[in-house]
């Protein structure tokens, strides 16, 4: 299988770059792949799991909270809000983010739309980071 190049790259640090086989994102319309000779692409990302297959033939998990990823002439870049390998997670930390949005959730008001929202989305990444770790993390 003919390969592309990607380079997935996060606010804190560049987090992969080699020739993979393929890579599947959650889109906003639901999860996509990518192979060699997609056509040109332009799409932003949700909260999920993304899949890389490299050159080895051996599958690299990841979860991410959004973004954006461009497709062109073999090449793709992901600009990911973050993009973590489940060994990585800090589980703990996950679940007191799960407990502070549902609190946040809780006590919802009119006035508070903005803080919801936030609320909601915080909410979904820490129960992605969770069910990846229990499902991909052999230290979980």
């Amino acid at each position: 299988m003919k390969e592309i190049k990607l380079d997935v790259i996060t606010p804190a640090r560049a987090v992969f770059s080699g020739n993979v086989k393929s890579i599947t994102l959650p889109g906003t319309l639901g999860n996509f792949q990518i192979l060699y000779n997609h056509a040109p692409l332009m799409s932003s990302l949700e909260v999920g799991v993304a899949k890389i297959l490299d050159s080895e033939d051996k599958t690299h998990i990841f979860s991410t909270s959004g973004g954006t990823v461009e497709v062109s002439n073999n090449k793709v870049i992901v600009l990911a809000e973050t993009f973590e390998r489940p060994e990585d997670i800090d589980v703990e930390r996950a679940k007191e983010a799960k407990e502070r949005a549902k609190l946040r959730i809780s006590k919802k008001s009119k006035e508070e739309a903005v803080d919801l929202a936030r609320a909601e989305v915080a909410l979904k990444r820490a129960i992605n980071r969770l069910k990846l770790s229990s499902k991909y993390n052999p230290n979980y």
